[in-house]
């Protein structure tokens, strides 16, 4: 088995691969809280039970892991844990590692690990030009032309922390659900909230999505990351969700390293 983890600023991805099988089916995946506070002992406790809910043992059954992480002291731990419990070099996605996509940003070591990983899956599942938009702690936007190369993109605060950022500050504001209203113009100031923050964002990806085509062309718009399934229904420019896509490219990257 291949163990796939995309560990994010707000959640940790975990995927499961059979990695002797081709078709890239995702066998199973678990979304976590992420505590950068964990011990690679805490992490190998916790990777051995979930993957017990399948009559899996860790320890035997896994044969490689890759891992694309924003947060340095869970790198280390994942890491450490690979090298204690497993005796397994992981794929760490980063300076060094085969991705078969040419970075052109001003210096490729400031992507994030993860923008990589959907730039790859991206344009394995759909070519180029392509933009995935990622709805996690922030928005990104990464741009993938039809050579395959990984142009750049854009980054904007996430969903969550402009939430946050307005509850924090507007005293008289309280926290919602963040779900989509019945109406664009809310009736109630839960429904004014909801709305800025639903509809409002998908207005934010559709002006971007368009000013990106404006360079590269009709290009194909992908939405992945763990909001995806709220805004993307109502934006006009998103035509896919592929909520696995960070999985499925770190799988990818994972092969072109063996």
């Amino acid at each position: 088995m291949l163990l796939v983890i995309d560990a994010g600023n707000t959640q940790t991805v975990v995927g499961l691969y059979d990695s002797g099988d081709r078709s890239h089916e995702l066998l199973d995946h678990w979304r976590l809280a992420t505590n950068a506070e964990r011990t690679s002992d805490e992490l190998w406790l916790l990777l051995r039970q979930l993957l017990e809910t399948r009559d899996l043992d860790l320890r035997t059954d896994v044969l490689g892991v890759a891992v694309s992480s924003g947060v340095p002291s869970i790198t280390f731990e994942l890491r450490r844990m690979c090298e204690r419990y497993l005796d397994i070099e992981p794929v760490v996605l980063g300076t060094g590692i085969k991705t078969g996509m040419p970075v052109l940003y001003e210096n490729p070591r400031e992507v994030g690990a993860d923008r990589i990983a959907n730039a790859v899956g991206a344009y394995d599942l759909y070519g180029g030009p392509t933009i995935v938009v990622d709805f996690g702690t922030a928005t990104t936007f990464d741009v993938i032309s039809d050579k395959g190369e990984y142009m750049g993109g854009a980054i904007v605060p996430g969903i969550e922390i402009s939430m946050d950022a307005l509850f924090g500050r507007a005293a008289a504001l309280r926290r919602v659900e963040l779900v989509a209203p019945r109406s664009v113009i809310g009736r109630t100031t839960v429904e004014s909230i909801q709305s800025g923050a639903v509809f409002g964002y998908s207005s934010l990806v559709d002006g971007m999505c368009e000013r990106i085509e404006d360079v590269i062309g009709d290009s194909t718009i992908v939405a992945t990351g763990g909001l995806a399934g709220l805004i993307a229904p109502v934006t006009t420019s998103i035509e896919h969700e592929e909520p696995w896509l960070t999985l499925h490219g770190l799988r990818l990257i994972w092969e072109k390293n063996q």
